[in-house]
């Protein structure tokens, strides 16, 4: 064998090597998720965000839910039995807020348990779904967001605490226009909480969880602890399952793009 053709065979092999690399990670995933669902008599969704790399120019795209997001997971539901729990395993730094609230509200009209599992993080719009759920399931470390709105780079009650410090004179016609989008911001988000809390929380503790999350006690980026969730009044435990931590494991940095939303793909009965 000549040089040339080592070195074609060396290619061909390099080239093959990643490929076959994901199918094997893919294929254990789907066999995880299999076993989970027979365990748990559930049908199970994944939201997993990772940062993406563009294999050509080399730089990051982060990832957050989006309206392809909400198809996906709807579509899911939709192939799904309404008795069958459902199982939603969250890892995200959040997204739009409208992507988030449809799947949220697609959660609370199913009529089975829905239990959200958070291995790590669910911020911000992953926060908003959780709130949808029976339950929340959080590892030890993991952490929930505040769902205060943002309005482009600036958080809605830090606008609106300007308008109230300013004498009206000194205050610019874009800052009273955004104070304007803020507070409707606020209230609609607002109810939006109170909207997937209800039934499942006393109104009382779901107008505290409301506030606590919506009008900015605390930066966009605050982690909340499992203990944090559960003095706020949150229906939380903390015994995550060993195989959907397992399960996480097998979705490591991807170099390659791939879908958000991962389920098993037939519908889901009894």
């Amino acid at each position: 064998m000549s040089f040339w053709d080592i070195l074609i065979l060396y290619l061909i092999i390099t080239s093959i090597q990643p490929v076959m690399k994901q199918r094997m990670i893919e294929s254990a995933r789907q066999k995880m998720i299999a076993k989970i669902e027979k365990k748990r008599g559930s049908r199970v969704i994944l939201l997993v965000h990772r940062q993406e790399t563009m294999s050509f120019l080399g730089f990051p795209i982060y990832k957050y839910i989006d309206i392809n997001d909400s198809e996906e997971v709807i579509r899911a539901i939709s192939m799904t039995d309404p008795s069958v729990p459902l199982d939603i395993i969250l890892h995200t730094p959040g997204g739009l807020v409208l992507a988030s609230l449809q799947i949220a509200r697609a959660i609370k009209r199913h009529k089975g348990k829905v239990t959200v599992h958070v291995p790590h993080h669910a911020m911000s719009g992953g926060t908003l779904i959780a709130l949808a759920a029976d339950e929340i399931v959080m590892a030890p470390d993991a952490v929930l967001g505040p769902v205060d709105p943002q309005i482009g780079e600036f958080p809605a009650v830090s606008i609106l605490e300007v308008v109230k410090q300013k004498p009206m004179t000194e205050i610019d016609d874009r800052t009273l226009i955004l104070a304007d989008v803020a507070k409707k911001a606020i209230k609609q988000t607002k109810d939006a909480v109170l909207e997937l809390l209800s039934g499942n929380y006393p109104d009382d503790v779901a107008e505290n969880i409301a506030k606590e999350l919506v009008e900015g006690k605390w930066t966009h980026d605050y982690p909340i602890t499992y203990e944090k969730a559960k003095e706020l009044g949150l229906k939380v435990r903390c015994d995550m399952d060993k195989e959907i931590q397992q399960l996480m494991s097998l979705y490591p940095q991807p170099v390659v793009k791939r879908s958000s939303v991962e389920y098993l793909w037939y519908p889901r009965g009894k």
